[in-house]
């Protein structure tokens, strides 16, 4: 194994529900400040890093479509709950002496900045991270899409998910543990298999960009780190 980072730039998507640690809801702040410092570990070693948070730990918009709301209404609600997660971050990041800017698919400019495509690469290229918000800025489509459309646009060279286990299994190893662990997957194997990584959107989207996908585990300390020297558990999935 080799201690330079296999990849230059990246986005690093974490869902809410990673951020609430043993909490039921909302955000941990020691969950956040040990996520934040695996962060500010990948950018020491010269990677450029932009990230997508999810809004699960708050409010998730398929959740209060099942519940009866206005779906379009209920995702508009969940992008607001990732716009807090990302000024959580913000603040921890900024804390650490990492340099960092939120960007807002909804335009809130009291807070955050707009999203501008150009402006964001700016920033990574001056060495901060840049925190995407607010998804696409359209109901109806994930943070996980949104992840993908982020990182295509960035021109990142991989997009790291960080769940709650090792990399991607047949089935939650937590419940069954016949589960398979998998290596290396193409976009078709997951999509085929139904594998619950990310939704179809971002897995075509992807495909389309031949943009690399490494799933790891995102509450083991230094893991971030680990995966981008090529070491560690987690699973790569990309085209043959």
């Amino acid at each position: 194994m080799t201690s330079i980072p296999q990849y230059k730039r990246v986005l690093l998507k974490v869902s809410g529900e990673a951020l609430m640690g043993k909490r039921d809801y909302g955000l941990d702040t020691e969950t956040v400040n040990t996520i934040a410092a695996d962060v500010r570990d990948v950018i020491a070693m010269g990677v450029q890093v932009c990230l997508v948070i999810g809004g699960g730990n708050i409010f998730r918009g398929i959740a209060g479509a099942a519940a009866g709301m206005d779906r379009a209404q209920a995702d508009y609600m969940g992008m607001l709950a990732t716009v807090m997660n990302a000024l959580g971050m913000q603040s921890a990041l900024e804390k650490m002496g990492v340099p960092t800017r939120v960007q807002s698919a909804i335009s809130m400019e009291s807070v955050c900045e707009p999203y501008i495509r150009r402006r964001a690469e700016r920033h990574m290229e001056k060495g901060r991270v840049v925190i995407f918000a607010a998804g696409t800025g359209n109901p109806f489509f994930t943070t996980d899409t949104a992840a993908a459309l982020r990182a295509t646009e960035m021109k990142c060279d991989a997009m790291l998910k960080g769940t709650q286990v090792d990399g991607v299994y047949s089935a939650d190893p937590r419940k069954d543990q016949n589960a398979q662990r998998y290596e290396e997957l193409t976009y078709l194997d997951v999509l085929a298999r139904d594998l619950n990584v990310m939704d179809a959107a971002a897995i075509s989207l992807s495909r389309e960009n031949k943009l690399p996908i490494l799933v790891f585990n995102i509450r083991a300390p230094g893991a971030f780190a680990a995966v981008m020297r090529g070491e560690g558990l987690f699973t790569r999935i990309i085209e043959n």
